[in-house]
């Protein structure tokens, strides 16, 4: 194998393992939304969220470890300096689909149904971005491949249905909507995000997303005049949340649509729906069955097939 060849199959190695561990996180936010959300309406606390991860990424982008972060993330790729008038349109539109009214929407319904419940209905991203993926970039899985695409979709019905039909109450119902509906401004956001990922300055890009997307939010709050204060034993979620579940993810996201692509950067966060629902039953003490973490193992295979098919 050439040295351009391995370099191109270790940085597909970081983009994954970049994911996982953007899955791990996202899975943490579930509980930690359903504790903030007892002080905080949704419209403040998703605010709150995205402004101190604006923050934080503006402070890391100034600091004197931008460009060593910007090389590693380069790897071997020439990554574009240049922004140019439609670049700046994407950040925008992006901002607005992924961290105003996704985050918004979901924390809405969220507030409505168990942290469970909406971790196992955030499988339904994956076909989002599939469908995205396929559509509008025009990326294409081999046949190979389509064998662990169906492990994850069919996982991902079996855990969104729990093996039968969805059994959720007249009070659930709005909320799984909710859910759903916030799934696909997300996965919205992660296909255009696929014309962006090739600059070199991602921190520039994720710092702007947030914070014009934290500065909406704060807006309406204000505006509608929300509460923005919590108890002091719950400004540590608050601080978790924006820096590393948002701040942090939204740049290893990126880095990973570069690395490996949007569908299949899409396909894989049904991991953050199983670490969700592992997560909410161990900190909120939530209901997780048997056959809930098997059917999380057909996506866990389904991954790997298609990771090891993609190395080849």
């Amino acid at each position: 194998m050439s040295s351009s060849s391995k370099a191109a199959v270790s940085n597909v190695k970081w983009g994954y393992l970049s994911l996982v561990a953007v899955t791990v996180l996202f899975g943490i936010w579930n509980p930690i939304n359903k504790i903030l959300l007892q002080d905080l309406d949704p419209l403040a606390l998703s605010a709150l969220i995205y402004s101190i991860a604006g923050i934080f990424l503006f402070l890391v982008r100034y600091s004197g470890i931008n460009n060593h972060l910007m090389s590693m993330m380069d790897s071997n790729q020439e990554a574009e300096t240049v922004f140019k008038t439609k670049d700046y349109m994407l950040i925008f539109i992006t901002a607005v689909s992924g961290s105003v009214i996704a985050p918004l929407v979901y924390l809405s319904g969220l507030n409505n149904i168990t942290a469970v419940n909406a971790s196992l209905l955030m499988n339904v991203e994956v076909l989002f971005t599939i469908a995205f993926g396929i559509v509008l970039l025009k990326e294409r899985f081999r046949k190979k491949e389509l064998i662990g695409v169906f492990l994850i979709v069919l996982g991902t019905v079996l855990l969104a249905t729990n093996g039968s039909s969805l059994e959720f109450t007249a009070s659930e119902g709005l909320g799984s909507i909710l859910i759903v509906v916030s799934t696909f401004f997300w996965s919205l956001d992660t296909i255009l995000s696929k014309f962006l990922s090739f600059k070199r300055d991602l921190l520039m890009i994720c710092a702007t997303k947030c914070t014009v997307g934290g500065l909406i939010l704060l807006t309406l709050s204000l505006m509608l005049h929300k509460n923005l204060t919590l108890p002091l034993d719950h400004i540590i979620y608050l601080l978790f949340a924006g820096v590393f579940i948002i701040g942090c993810t939204v740049v290893m996201i990126l880095y990973s649509i570069r690395q490996i692509g949007s569908a299949r950067t899409g396909s894989i966060f049904p991991f953050a729906a199983l670490s969700g629902a592992i997560f909410s039953f161990i900190i909120l003490k939530e209901p997780l069955t048997i056959m809930q973490l098997l059917y999380g193992m057909l996506m866990i295979v389904g991954v790997f097939i298609i990771y090891k098919f993609q190395q080849e």
